[in-house]
């Protein structure tokens, strides 16, 4: 998709460098809805001769606009307004499923899948018994390519006996096995990602994610899913409708 122009003037009264001000002004036009999701930003060469700066600026500037999440570069191709999510909190659906609602095409690379046994603290949120098995799915959740999420999914062996047979969208699997989620309880609460999670997620040691956990019921109540969810919160939006009582 071709670009908008883009106007800028250094402020004289801002002491900071000069791709930190350029970084800023075009974090608020991307920020104000002037660029969508997926539109290609100017080339770091044709933003340089637009703006009459170096491309070194150019190029410190859209790096910061890389690091905070809002600009992807796909390589041959240019620098896009990376995907963003907004999840309705009162619908149960799977990643992929509001990925491709929305127009994204939804991926999945695959850390781990294997049957191993449960911890304590997955027997008391899937109402198993003391030396259970369960199915464990690690992986990193994609829109277009980028990485959205880190999300680990333990499922009762009883009901998935080999993980390797679940594909692209663990609920699609679930509903072809009649074993769909009827209803689910979910927490989100901040946390600072680790290093781990930050070379995971290709995010700043310390940023700020969303932490979701989620336990699915089938319809007879059964648990079915224990999920714990790290969302990159530059990428996420949570959205909940809510009423006054007696209204």
């Amino acid at each position: 998709m071709s670009h908008t122009s883009f106007e800028f003037k250094a402020d004289g009264n801002d002491s900071s460098p000069l791709y930190m001000q350029i970084a800023r002004k075009l974090s608020d036009e991307v920020r104000n809805g002037r660029y969508q999701v997926d539109q290609a930003l100017p080339s770091e060469r044709n933003l340089s001769e637009l703006l009459s700066v170096s491309r070194v600026t150019a190029r410190k500037a859209i790096d910061q606009l890389v690091d905070q999440g809002l600009v992807v570069r796909r390589r041959g191709s240019g620098n896009y307004i990376a995907p963003r999510i907004e999840q309705p909190l009162s619908n149960l659906t799977s990643f992929s499923e509001q990925l491709s609602q929305r127009g994204y095409q939804p991926g999945s690379r695959w850390l781990k899948r294997a049957v191993v046994s449960a911890s304590a603290d997955e027997q008391l949120s899937l109402g198993l018994s003391p030396n259970a098995r369960v199915a464990r799915l690690e992986r990193l959740r994609l829109a277009d390519d980028v990485v959205m999420a880190y999300e680990v999914s333990v499922l009762p062996h009883s009901i998935v006996a080999d993980p390797e047979a679940i594909g692209a969208s663990l609920y699609q699997y679930l509903d072809g096995i009649g074993k769909p989620p009827a209803r689910a309880l979910q927490h989100i609460r901040a946390m600072n990602a680790s290093a781990e999670l930050a070379a995971r997620l290709d995010v700043p040691l310390g940023q700020a994610v969303l932490f979701i956990t989620r336990i699915a019921y089938l319809e007879s109540g059964e648990a079915v899913e224990l999920t714990h969810s790290y969302c990159r919160s530059d990428h996420y939006d949570f959205v909940a409708e809510m009423r006054r009582a007696g209204a």
